[in-house]
């Protein structure tokens, strides 16, 4: 729908990827929260998906940011034995958490367009909350991942007496890779877009295209992730992205 024109000339995406698994103090020193094993903390972890979606969706990149990033709790109780998920039975002893808990960063489109991002693991009650919401001089589309078959759609050609955000279910035989599932109404999971992934990457092997996204498309989000950091260490200062 961005593509075809729907939501017109680009102005603004906001983006934020929240949740909870850290709020405990106590959780345990796992391997996500040591820079030398895990790189960043919620900017690599959360941060990489949204900045990846977002030039997707735009289709195009950013050009730079000004960041913000804090680790809230800096010491945790060390792991003992053996961690499962993002879990870990705590042992004696304590060691330093040594990357970002949450990072907040605004950021420009080449084309001038806004965008605002949030990640962090510290958003009690949030579990898995990816959200994102574009706007263009013609409409809005929205979406929840913890709401995977909708959509919402906001025609702005309409008029204002009964226009509004309308509910699309994205579960019609026409919508992407839906015509391989379900009758139309009966939702799709979160592990189907694996599948969906797998497809798409055996599809463009077999027919001899470059499987999208590409080696290419996750060098420009690490160039991004290391803007962010850079603006962050000099307090906010707006950093361009590195070609």
């Amino acid at each position: 729908m961005v593509a075809e024109g729907r939501i017109g000339t680009l102005r603004h995406v906001r983006v934020t990827y929240l949740q909870d698994w850290l709020v405990d103090p106590q959780a345990p020193l796992t391997w996500r929260l040591r820079k030398e094993l895990a790189g960043s903390g919620s900017l690599g972890d959360l941060g990489a998906h949204i900045v990846d979606l977002a030039q997707y969706l735009a289709g195009e990149q950013l050009a730079g940011v000004s960041a913000l990033t804090e680790t809230f709790v800096r010491e945790r109780p060390l792991p003992g034995g053996s961690a499962r998920g993002l879990s870990a039975v705590t042992a004696a002893g304590t060691g330093q958490v040594t990357v970002d808990d949450a990072a907040v960063f605004t950021a420009r489109f080449a084309s001038g367009a806004l965008a605002s991002f949030e990640a962090t693991r510290y958003a009690t009650g949030r579990k898995n909350a990816l959200r994102i919401e574009l706007n263009g001089e013609r409409g809005s589309l929205a979406f929840d991942l913890e709401r995977l078959n909708e959509l919402w759609y906001h025609d702005g050609t309409e008029p204002d007496v009964h226009a509004g955000f309308r509910r699309i279910l994205v579960t019609e035989a026409e919508h992407p890779y839906l015509e391989g599932w379900w009758p139309p109404g009966h939702a799709l999971g979160y592990e189907h877009t694996f599948a969906h992934q797998a497809r798409d990457l055996v599809h463009a092997v077999a027919e001899g295209r470059r499987p999208e996204p590409s080696f290419a498309d996750g060098l420009q989000v690490q160039r991004v992730l290391a803007a962010v950091e850079e603006s962050a260490q000099k307090n906010a200062v707006y950093t361009p992205i590195a070609v």
